[in-house]
């Protein structure tokens, strides 16, 4: 008997869903439901503002690859889950499975009064084009640059990337010879931000800003924004650019299910990543609320790790077997700013930071270039 097996979701998470799938069977019926079939690698996001990667780079069509996995792709939003989860309804009509794997992401907690006048990066490559073009027109003011969390769920954030974009501009900045017509302002409710990184990595991040003259606002609450300023309980300060990374919190299409939530929204998984109570559902990536250290992050690594458990846990329950592998949790994280890097790592036995260097910078670089090379 083929089981038809359902994946929601096109990006990290999903995609190492699929190749894990096929790794283990050959012949598994494979279903993909995504709004479109392009994987955007985001974390090359950081390099567009300096020219260094482009949307048609960091896009990857993903025709060839489900041709070559097996994978029937259905194009369409998803809007629910009935039957206990066997049958998905999408804006393209109703798929059944007999596993599934949701993979759909995190979305974005924009409740803060003022937020549209904010550009939000990881919302895709349009955003971050959007924040390119708004730099390049601009002769000089200030800059802001900050991230927040969930505070329902401490790990549904994403302070990596807002570290980069702003090492990054500050030596984008230096190169066109117009860094001192800006000021650049990093913000965090945190008095110690990226602390998910470990204590070491807060310190050396904090240096880096007071060694590249960037201003720090710390340790206060966010109120709002406007198109000329940002407000927190600690006070206001000019901003002529906004760059802020919300906390995470579920999809929409959550609110249709019965499935279980965390208090921040996610689904409640347990450690082999099967959403808790629920026969054959799993998930992986942002969509899920993990059992872990509270320091596990939110990034395409541990997705990837997350999504080898859940492939290899599916299968094991379609066979009639127990459920057993378990993810890893480890935190790898390469803060780049242009063409330099500083290594960042943390598992549950120790920390390690490694000073700035080139070959980090490249490191990330050729990463990228085996990754996408699984897809193209």
């Amino acid at each position: 008997m083929t089981h038809q097996i359902t994946i929601i979701g096109a990006g990290f998470g999903a995609l190492s869903s699929v190749r894990e799938l096929r790794k283990q069977n050959a012949h598994a019926d494979i279903t993909l439901i995504a709004p479109r079939a392009e994987l955007h690698y985001l974390p090359g996001t950081i390099w567009i503002p300096s020219g260094l990667r482009t949307r048609e780079q960091l896009t990857i069509d993903l025709k060839n690859f489900f041709a070559r996995m097996k994978v029937k792709y259905v194009q369409a939003e998803v809007t629910g889950l009935r039957e206990d989860g066997r049958l998905v309804d999408t804006t393209a009509g109703e798929v059944r499975n007999d596993a599934l794997i949701i993979a759909s992401g995190g979305r974005f907690i924009k409740k803060l009064p003022g937020i549209e006048h904010a550009i939000t990066p990881c919302e895709g490559i349009a955003a971050v084009e959007k924040f390119s073009q708004r730099l390049k027109s601009m002769t000089g003011g200030t800059i802001a640059m900050g991230f927040a969390g969930n505070p329902n769920e401490p790990s549904a954030v994403r302070g990596g990337p807002m570290f980069e974009f702003l090492f990054g501009i500050d030596e984008q900045l230096k190169r066109e010879g117009r860094r001192d017509q800006f000021k650049l302002v990093f913000f965090n409710p945190s008095t110690e931000p990226g602390n998910r990184l470990g204590p070491k990595a807060v310190s050396h991040l904090l240096a880096q800003m007071k060694k590249r003259g960037i201003e720090t606002h710390l340790g206060h609450k966010l109120k709002s924004f406007s198109a000329d300023k940002v407000v927190t309980e600690g006070g206001e300060f000019a901003a002529d650019l906004i760059l802020f990374m919300p906390g995470m919190t579920g999809n929409l299409w959550f609110d249709q299910t019965s499935l279980p939530r965390s208090p921040g929204g996610l689904l409640k998984a347990d450690a082999q990543c099967r959403v808790e109570g629920t026969q054959r559902i799993y998930v992986v990536g942002d969509s899920g609320s993990f059992p872990g250290p509270d320091w596990m992050p939110k990034q395409a690594h541990m997705a990837d790790l997350q999504a080898e458990a859940a492939a290899k846990n599916l299968l094991a329950e379609l066979s009639g077997q127990t459920a057993r592998a378990t993810f890893k949790v480890e935190l790898v994280c390469i803060i780049d700013a242009i063409d330099h890097a500083t290594l960042v790592f943390r598992n549950e036995k120790r920390q390690i930071i490694l000073p700035s260097s080139r070959l980090f910078h490249w490191a990330k670089r050729g990463f990228e270039k085996v990754y996408l090379n699984k897809y193209r």
